[in-house]
């Protein structure tokens, strides 16, 4: 932004804060526990911390909050959008002392990529480099990372899971003066994030998480990487100079479309995936949400719609199954044409069975008719859109099973980026089911038609 323009803004609409974008060239290079250790040192110091998660996830946000005391929203120019990002930033820069945003995937993966997002808002970029299998070739990764798009805010690299002091020396050593060292992290079963076939273990499941999460600031703090890095300036509408708050962050619009409605929203072990911004939308309209157990509680609370965002339920299945009289309680609601919104386990847990990777199957609620089998391999990763009536809402698809069924889709997903994968969308009634987990706020419209009582 130039500095004429910065200057005719009303300070309201600017605000500087320190942030920094943790990347890295591939998957599995420690962004998250990078990430996470940050949020936490800083948060051990005092500072208020503010994280956010680049793409579709549900995991690695988990343990970003657990880390830093604070929700975890999702920033994404494709799924999120341009204006809600910028207004999601400008918010956190507000009231955090810092902001943290993890990647996903590699820096330039995607379009747009994470890259895209930093150079955007002028984030400066933190490259995570696995180092454990390499010497000098860690230079190589590291110079075409900094030089691969020369207009990329990138500030330097941070060594991972490294043998030794002196391997951190060589790696340092390698690299051009042009590119900054922050420093290096020892391999260390004590930081570790344990995972499963969808990523990362849900934060509930790690017992020893804030042990590890302590251990994990403690080895950053003698990095470079433990400083507070520069501050950027945020601001709320750059091309209108129009101030941006929250609300229209998450665009609720003011119109209560969704007021007194209660709304049930499972959470449990088996149920977890969902998006905080959907939850907030969905209170913002109006709604009461209720939260219930599908492992735990006999029957649905009083609601008039309900919503079964994704998780594991292959993992709970038995629980799931012998739980009969919930399962009652949502095929009644079913059949009274009450709103029922499914999303990937969600949807596993209407049909009429799931069966594991052992062979052993469990009968589901059998509100959507067909089977369900787990996968050893993944099925689906896909950023996905459905042009719906009302509006077309935004979201992802990433699962290891496939669904057998007589069911005609009413709708399909596309994908941005290529057409080959496009989930089913079962819109029967009130009744809707899909893979695709749905960021509610790329379309109120849709979401108050999908949620509302006939």
């Amino acid at each position: 932004m130039s500095d004429q323009l910065l200057q005719s803004l009303p300070s309201s609409d600017v605000k500087l804060c320190p942030a920094l974008f943790i990347s890295a060239p591939a998957s599995g290079q420690g962004k998250t526990t990078v990430t996470a250790a940050l949020a936490r040192l800083h948060r051990n110091a005092g500072r208020k911390v503010v994280v956010f998660k680049t793409g579709p996830d549900f995991l690695d946000p988990m343990i970003l909050e657990i880390a830093s005391g604070e929700p975890v929203n999702a920033l994404d120019l494709w799924m999120v959008g341009e204006e809600q990002s910028r207004a999601l930033l400008h918010d956190a820069a507000t009231r955090a002392d810092l902001i943290l945003i993890e990647g996903v995937m590699g820096l330039f993966d995607g379009t747009p990529s994470g890259a895209d997002l930093a150079r955007l808002f002028g984030v400066p970029v933190l490259a995570v480099i696995d180092g454990s299998a390499m010497a000098q070739t860690f230079a190589a990764i590291a110079h075409g990372l900094a030089t691969f798009q020369d207009t990329l805010p990138f500030s330097g690299v941070l060594a991972n899971r490294l043998g030794s002091d002196r391997h951190a020396e060589i790696l340092r050593d390698s690299l051009p003066e042009s590119i900054h060292w922050y420093g290096g992290i020892k391999r260390s079963k004590d930081v570790e994030l344990p995972s499963r076939h969808l990523g990362l273990l849900q934060s509930s499941e790690i017992g020893d998480l804030d042990e590890r999460l302590n251990t994990a600031a403690k080895m950053i703090s003698t990095t470079g990487a433990s400083e507070l890095p520069p501050a950027v300036c945020f601001t709320a509408n750059p091309q209108t100079n129009d101030s941006v708050d929250i609300n229209d962050a998450l665009p609720c619009e003011l119109k209560a479309g969704l007021a007194g409605v209660r709304i049930g929203i499972a959470k449990d072990e088996a149920f977890s995936f969902i998006y905080p911004a959907n939850i907030t939308l969905l209170k913002r309209l109006g709604a009461c949400v209720v939260f219930f157990s599908p492992i735990h509680d006999d029957a649905l609370p009083n609601v008039d719609s309900v919503y079964l965002p994704g998780g594991y339920p292959e993992l709970f299945a038995q629980k799931l199954a012998a739980n009969e009289t919930m399962k009652k309680s949502i095929q009644e609601h079913a059949n009274a044409n009450k709103p029922l919104i499914a999303e990937c386990g969600g949807m596993l847990y209407l049909t009429e069975s799931l069966t594991d990777l052992n062979g052993h199957t469990e009968l589901m609620s059998g509100v959507l008719r067909g089977k369900v089998t787990m996968q050893p391999r993944l099925t689906a990763l896909a950023m996905q859109s459905v042009a719906l009536p009302e509006g077309t809402l935004r979201g992802h698809t990433y699962h290891h099973s496939s669904f057998e069924t007589e069911e005609v889709s009413d709708y399909q997903g596309l994908c941005p980026n290529y057409a080959r994968t496009s989930e089913a969308v079962y819109r029967k009634g009130n009744l809707y089911a899909s893979y695709i987990h749905h960021y509610f706020p790329s379309a109120v419209d849709a979401c108050v038609a999908l949620f509302k009582p006939e």
